[in-house]
């Protein structure tokens, strides 16, 4: 033994021992149990740490690759399971702090680029002692090494971060483990002071451009994952966390006080100060200026700084008292912004557009932040500060105005919290406000629009409070009547910006609205004289009478209740507004003009202006009229007025007397020849005339038609040159590209209007458009439906989803025309020149298929005089017969069209927008016309063999799912009229058979099942359709038989005798028609009362021959297919049809056990035949996981199997099935989703077997459930027997239990209750397992619980369940395990509340700690972060803190014995509360449950809390209390105030 330990150490410290043989030599020491040593960890780590120590400081010579293998061997001896267990056993093994600095200096080496050799080993070392605490200690006995480390992996993070190289996630790891390292040495220092040091001099440098750098880089697929998604976002929060403990503790804020505060403020100095103080801002300052980054990044990582180091300041110092100390903080932190020398004007021009974008978001997070914490007290400010704070940010305000940047959007916000501060900030400055960030703003990004509109909206919402609007209106004014150039300005009122001034006019007082009205008018007054020929008046002037028609279209119109003098001065005003505005620009616009001279702008303008107010003024005084009875129009005062009926639809003397018509002509002449606003206005005046003349006792159709025709006709030009852009609905702001999109909205809203008085070919006009319009963007939909604006494709898309379309029959009708026409221009060139083709027979152009429509009602077109003789049928009628007989002809004889692969993508689409009609609400004759075109494209084409495969049965499947909604609509049996229903069903079936010859190598893909399922439900229907209908339906059904009879499996085709031509596809499409008929006539006699014996004795004789037939196919299928294969799951549905049948069919009979004859009431063929169907079945079944579908229908099948014992095979039983379902449950492929989809099948399954096994078998499956839970399953890592016993146990309980068999599973709960706590204890120490294995035994305890209630009387049997629930993690997980779990956990704490709470008092500090440990869970995954990251995840945390709310109500409501803890439940939550910093909509859930508990405190509790908590945890309650007795106690006493 000595010579071997003297060998060893001899060796390794000898100098002529190599140093290849030394290393060999010390790990063969460290992993042999041959060589003993005493202390052999010791010495083995000292050498190697020696040996590098001493290499280091240039006491050895090494070569690089034995340096390289001393680092990997001393990385490997540190990660090492042999260390790990000996350290776990006691026994002290430790490092040298010389290791530590060694590693320190070499990660420095790597920062200054100068060595990058054996980092990753280096870095591998440093991870493995911070996650050895006995190791660790040679950096958390120094923190000074720690610090150091820390800033070096900062660094080398940074510039991993900075360069165009893949992030990896080795550095990232070792930088979140040494912040978690530092943040616990950090907070047990006691000294301040030197904590504030440390930070400023070594950490807080490098931590503010890592978080800069982790913020705005671009990452990439390349980039690890973890990193990215997780470690990126912890090592921020531990930066914010790192700066706020280091910079801003309560001990410094002295300091800070004494520092930052003037001379003058000698009262608000604390007594005592330091007098060693430090100057901690002039610190920050001073770290900030210097150069840390490259130049290019300086100023953005100040930027993020400031905002970031003013909100921890504030969470560390605001309260009420300190609130000149934070803005004079501020105002220090401004000073680091390059914008702090704009004020001066130093250093404008070497700002960039992009500084200042960073430059203006900090200043707006600093502004926002002063905001929510209300730091500015303005009354305070005035009487105590002599108007500091005020000065500053009036100069800031100036600052901003000065230097306008109206594209970027933090401009404008910077703007609206000055606003918000103080009105008077901007107030000396609000005209250059209204100029730079309003009217002449150039603003054309929709990211800056949504900030300028909510800035205007604040402008507008202020002024409105402060009753000042018509004092922001005069600005307005003005600024539009500056000299500029006009053509450059947006619209001044938006549609968004006209929704914002429509909601303050509501509120604003009418004399207010009615000075800014009389003010516009008489600036208009003004500039009409000086129109002609001026295009910047004429600008000027559209925008006045834009802002006009915004104001009279916004306010609150008048009424009966409206005082006098109002109504009389808005009377007076709108009377000067038509002589003296409208009137002028009439007179200006009739003088005739050249050709040359009609497309000036100046014109075009004016023509806008003018229609514009005369459709305003039209519009308003009619509204007057009507919902004011003390108003007097100014038209009627005038006198002469024609009545509406009598004029043209555009003639203006109907709405404003004294404009002669003949000059109106012209005017109108004019306004129509310019695409603008003025020609839409035109439209709305002559629908303004439809609205009075059908207002009228008597309305002249003559006039509504011309009108109509008018509107129609007034957009056909631009409609058809299919160039439009998309609008945003403002009036004035229609151009050339926006009108049609303007006139198609026009029209489409007011159909219901225009409809009943415009011509059918203008109706077949508006369908066309539609479909014309509907095929150009359905692929385009998705993109646009983000967009607010208004586009043609989203009219047309609107209306087609509109419940109006279908009350629009004509439209509807005409619509279907369309479309038909559309999909018989999609057909062959070749097949368009056969006129008997159905499509083309159901497109032509001499048939009117609106008669059933016309009939009751009369029209526009006036109907043909050679009225059809009462009893003879119609053309179209006869036109629809005909085209069903081609039809069936054609498919008879099997002629079909054939489609290329192009034809069939146009299709599709046609189909996509038949989908749009309600197809339910049809007339008869559309229903039969969409029936015909859908059975024509399923009976008379074919796709060529090109064609992709998957296409054709897309193509397919949508014209049978087409089919089953026109089957669903009410006039569905008006089919019948053309056709009989067994020769629908035989050229449907006929047709497919056919065509599946070309699918035979699709039979695995998802989309031939789908195929399938279409065209069984539309069979479904149809023969449903034909049963309930009651008409000749033994001839229909009798014949639809004979059809399938022919069909056999031993021809080929339908008629073929060659057996080779047989195919599985045409197979499996034949035995989903008689399994869909059996199904439809078994489900029918089960739902008939025994009453009705005639129609049940016809249907029950016509089953026999369906289910023998059936039967034939079923065994023929399963002769063909090959041995050793797995069934067609085709064949399953079948099969169990064939079985629900034949056992309905046996109870008709009377059938009556008996246990001397197995099975006698079924032909032992068809026994034969089950039982061999339910072996393969179970055979198959352990290795189905993978085929879902396949599951599904095996364990609907076993479902009905098992519910007749009688027919298991031999001597198996319920036994033998659950068996086979715990094979299937631990096979490889089945996972958590898989379980989720079967779980219904299988519940069905489980009830089955247990409802219908004996006893025995019972206690036999108990035993084998028993055995899943055994540990051993755990400790052989065999997790899916474990899942597989806990899913059959929760099915279990879903199941109706009685007699013995409930007995025996209560009696094993306790049993199965000690499993799962033992399973959970196990499978926790994995987190892997959480999803598998510990979920879905939450999910089985809380069920366990639930059914339980009754029987589970034992308290100490459900206190078991809290050992699971304190042993299940909530920290480290994903989301989606977080989730799960939280939610298993409350489910569990749940039932007990609910269920036995008795028990939860009994075990109240086990109930207590387990609830405890959701909220402290909720608090940390709902602490306020920088970046909030995803939504979806943070909704999962809301719905978590809301389950943790409605706990609370429910232990504050179901017991009074609680109020015994409630002062323990509020100290544990303002522990875990004193912690963190929640986000508000996380906090507002936690605090409304606290609250709660509140309500059972009484006094003394109170005084116990605020006696017994620690200091920082006092005044987090004191604040909790505070808020609790002002809003919820408060509120409380309220509502019990006036509850009876």
């Amino acid at each position: 033994m000595a010579a071997i330990y003297s060998g060893v150490h001899l060796k390794l410290k000898s100098a002529r021992t190599p140093w290849e043989d030394k290393l060999k030599l010390a790990r063969f020491a460290w992993v042999s149990h041959q060589c003993f040593l005493p202390n052999k960890e010791q010495v083995l780590l000292d050498w190697v740490s020696h040996t590098l120590v001493s290499y280091y400081n240039k006491k050895l010579e090494l070569e690089d690759e034995v340096v390289e293998k001393l680092w990997a061997y001393l990385d490997n001896v540190i990660h090492s399971r042999r260390l790990q267990n000996l350290l776990k056993s006691g026994k002290t093994i430790t490092l040298s702090f010389s290791i530590a600095q060694v590693i320190n200096e070499r990660l420095s080496e790597a920062c200054s680029q100068k060595n990058q050799q054996n980092l990753g080993s280096v870095l591998s070392c440093s991870s493995g002692i911070l996650s050895t605490p006995s190791l660790s200690i040679i950096y958390t006995a120094k923190s000074e090494l720690l610090v150091d480390l820390l800033s070096k992996l900062s660094e080398l993070a940074c510039q991993q971060l900075a360069s165009e190289d893949a992030v990896g996630s080795q550095l990232f790891s070792i930088l979140h483990l040494t912040f978690v390292q530092y943040l616990l040495i950090q907070r047990q220092q006691t000294n301040p002071n030197r904590v504030f040091g440390q930070v400023t001099s070594h950490l807080f440098q490098p931590c503010l451009l890592l978080r800069h750098l982790l913020t705005t880089r671009s990452w990439t697929q390349s980039d690890d994952n973890h990193v990215r998604q997780y470690l990126s976002r912890e090592i921020r929060n531990q930066v914010e966390t790192l700066l706020q403990a280091g910079l801003f503790q309560p001990e410094l804020f002295s300091s800070y006080k004494e520092e930052l505060l003037p001379e003058g403020e000698p009262q608000e100095k604390k007594k005592g100060a330091l007098k060693n103080l430090l100057l901690p801002v002039n610190t920050v300052q001073t770290k900030l200026r210097s150069g840390f980054c490259e130049p290019a990044i300086h100023g953005p990582v100040v930027a993020s700084a400031v905002s970031l180091l003013y909100k921890l300041f504030l969470d560390s110092y605001c309260k009420a008292e300190n609130h000149l100390v934070c803005f004079h903080m501020l105002t220090r932190l401004f000073d680091c912004l390059r914008l702090s020398g704009l004020q001066q004007s130093v250093g404008q021009d070497t700002l960039s557009p992009a500084d200042w974008s960073t430059e203006l978001l900090a200043l707006e997070q600093l502004l926002n932040l002063v905001l929510n914490n209300d730091i500015y007290n303005i009354a305070s400010d005035r009487i105590r500060h002599k108007e500091v704070q005020f000065g500053f940010y009036c100069k800031l305000a100036q600052m901003l105005l000065s230097h306008s940047q109206a594209s970027i959007p933090a401009w404008f916000r910077c703007l609206k919290v000055l606003l918000s501060l103080n009105h008077l900030i901007i107030e000396p400055d609000l005209l250059d406000l209204v100029a730079s960030a309003w009217v002449d703003a150039k603003v054309s990004e929709q990211r800056a629009k949504k900030p300028q509109e909510a800035l205007i909206n604040t402008m507008f919402q202020t002024y409105s409070k402060l009753r000042q609007f018509p004092r922001l209106f005069e600005e307005v004014l003005t600024v539009i009547c500056w000299p500029a150039v006009d053509e450059l300005r947006l619209p001044v009122l938006s549609a968004g910006l006209t929704v914002k001034l429509r909601e303050c006019l509501l509120e604003l007082p009418p004399n207010q609205i009615l000075d800014i009205v009389c003010l516009l008018v008489e600036k208009c007054q003004l500039l009409i004289p000086a129109v002609e020929r001026s295009v910047d008046m004429a600008l000027k002037l559209m925008s006045l009478s834009s802002v006009l028609h915004a104001f009279l279209f916004n306010m609150r119109s008048l009424d009966d209740v409206t005082p006098s003098p109002v109504v009389l001065r808005m009377q007076n005003l709108l009377a000067k507004m038509q002589q003296e505005v409208i009137c002028p620009l009439i007179e200006l616009l009739k003088a005739p003009r050249r050709e040359e001279e009609k497309s000036d702008l100046w014109l075009r303008k004016a023509s806008d202006s003018a229609l514009l107010l005369v459709y305003t003024w039209v519009e308003v005084d009619t509204l007057f009229n009507i919902s004011c009875c003390k108003y007097v129009s100014p038209s009627a005062e005038t006198g002469g007025a024609t009545t509406a009926s009598a004029a043209k639809p555009w003639d203006i003397s109907t709405f404003i007397p004294g404009v002669e018509e003949q000059c109106w002509e012209r005017v109108m002449e004019l306004a129509s020849s310019f695409t603008s606003t003025s020609k839409y206005c035109l439209e709305l005046l002559a629908l303004q005339k439809m609205k009075m003349i059908l207002m009228q006792t008597q309305a002249d159709v003559q006039a509504l038609q011309q009108a109509a025709a008018f509107i129609i006709e007034s957009g056909r030009a631009s409609m058809s040159r299919g160039e439009s852009e998309p609008w945003d609905g403002d009036i004035c702001a229609i151009n050339d590209l926006t009108y049609p999109t303007a006139h198609c909205h026009l029209v489409i809203s007011n159909l219901t209007i225009l409809l009943p008085y415009i011509s059918l070919k203008n109706v077949q006009d508006i369908a066309d458009v539609l479909l014309e319009t509907l095929v150009l963007t359905r692929s385009q939909e998705t993109a646009t439906d983000q967009e607010p604006s208004i586009s043609i494709g989203k009219i047309c898309l609107s209306l087609m989803r509109s419940s109006f379309l279908p009350e629009m029959k004509v439209l509807h009708c005409a619509f279907l025309t369309s479309l038909i026409h559309q999909f018989a221009k999609v057909l062959p060139s070749a097949a368009q020149d056969s006129v008997d083709l159905p499509l083309l027979q159901l497109s032509a152009n001499d048939i009117s298929w609106h008669e059933e429509i016309l009939g009751p009602c009369k029209t526009t077109d006036a109907l043909s005089e050679n009225k059809q003789p009462k009893d003879e049928p119609s053309l179209s009628w006869k036109t629809l017969e005909k085209v069903a007989q081609c039809i069936l002809l054609l498919a008879k004889n099997s002629s079909p069209v054939i489609l290329k692969e192009s034809q069939v993508e146009s299709f599709l689409t046609l189909l996509e927008i038949t989908s749009l009609l309600k197809l339910d609400s049809l007339l008869p004759s559309d229903c039969i016309r969409c029936f015909l075109l859908l059975l024509s494209l399923i009976a008379n084409t074919r796709t060529s063999a090109s064609c992709s495969k998957l296409l054709s049965l897309k193509f397919l499947s949508t014209c049978f799912h087409l089919l089953r909604c026109l089957q669903a609509g009410r006039n569905a049996s008006s089919v019948f009229k053309v056709f009989h229903a067994s020769d629908i069903l035989e050229a449907i079936l006929m047709s497919q058979l056919t065509a599946s010859k070309s699918f035979t190598d699709t039979l695995t893909v998802p989309v031939w099942t789908e195929y399938l399922q279409e065209v069984q439900a539309s069979l479904e229907h149809f023969l449903q359709m034909i049963v309930e209908r009651r008409q000749s339906v033994r001839l229909n059904l009798e014949k639809f038989v004979s059809f399938l009879s022919s069909c056999k499996p031993d021809v080929g085709a339908v008629k073929s005798k060659c057996r080779k031509n047989w195919n599985p596809a045409a197979e499996q499409l034949l035995l989903l028609s008689f399994t869909t008929l059996c199904h439809v006539l078994t489900l029918y006699l089960q739902q008939q009362p025994e009453k009705k014996l005639q129609s049940t004795d016809i249907l029950s004789a016509l089953l026999e021959p369906v289910v023998q037939q059936m039967g034939k196919a079923i065994e023929h299928g399963l002769q063909s297919n090959t041995p050793n294969h797995h069934l067609p799951v085709a064949f399953i549905p079948s099969v169990m049809t064939l079985l629900k049948a034949d056992l309905s069919h046996a109870v008709r009979k009377g059938w009556q056990k008996n246990p001397e004859e197995s099975c006698a009431f079924l032909e032992q063929s068809r026994v034969k035949l089950y039982r061999k169907f339910y072996s393969q079945i179970l055979r198959e079944l352990p290795s189905a996981g993978g085929h879902l579908q396949f599951l599904q229908s095996a364990l609907r099948f076993l479902a009905v199997f098992c519910s007749v014992p009688e027919l298991y095979p031999g001597k198996e039983n319920a036994v033998t099935v659950v068996f086979a379902i715990q094979k299937l449950l631990t096979g490889p492929v089945i996972t958590i989703q898989v379980i989720q989809s079967i779980e219904v099948e299988l519940t069905e399954v489980v009830v089955q077997l247990l409802g219908n096994c004996s006893a025995e078998e019972f206690y036999a499956i108990m035993r084998l459930l028993l055995q899943g839970l055994e540990m051993r399953n755990t400790w052989q890592q065999k997790a899916k027997e474990v899942l597989s016993a806990i899913t059959l146990i929760k099915l279990l309980l879903s199941c109706p239990l009685s007699g013995d068999k409930e007995k025996a599973f209560w009696f094993a709960s306790p049993q199965i209750i000690t499993a799962l706590a033992l399973q959970t204890k196990e499978a926790c120490q994995d987190l892997s397992l959480t999803s598998n294995v510990v979920v879905p035994i939450l999910k089985t305890a809380a069920a366990l619980l639930r059914q339980g209630e009754r029987v589970l009387l034992n308290p100490h049997h459900v206190a078991l369940a809290f050992s699971i629930l304190l042993t299940v993690p909530l920290d480290h997980l994903k989301i989606e395990d977080y989730e799960n779990v939280f939610l298993g956990v409350h489910e569990v704490l749940f039932s007990i509340v609910q269920c036995h709470p008795k028990v939860m008092l009994k075990a109240a500090p086990s109930f207590l700690n387990s609830f405890h440990r959701l909220v402290a869970s909720v608090m940390v995954e709902g602490r306020q972060r920088g970046d909030r990251g995803n939504t979806d995840e943070f909704e999962v945390i809301l719905k978590c803190a809301h389950l943790v709310e409605r706990m609370y109500s429910h232990i504050a409501a179901k017991t009074e014995e609680f109020t015994l803890f409630s002062a323990f439940i509020v100290a544990q939550y303002v522990t875990e509360l004193q912690k963190v910093t929640l986000h508000p909509a996380v906090k507002k859930h936690l605090t409304e449950g606290i609250y709660h508990i509140l309500d059972l405190c009484i006094d003394q509790d109170i005084k116990f809390l605020n006696a017994s908590l620690p200091a920082g945890v006092r005044e987090v309650f004191k604040d909790l209390y505070n808020d609790y007795n002002h809003y919820h106690k408060a509120k409380k006493q309220g509502e019990e105030k006036f509850t009876a």
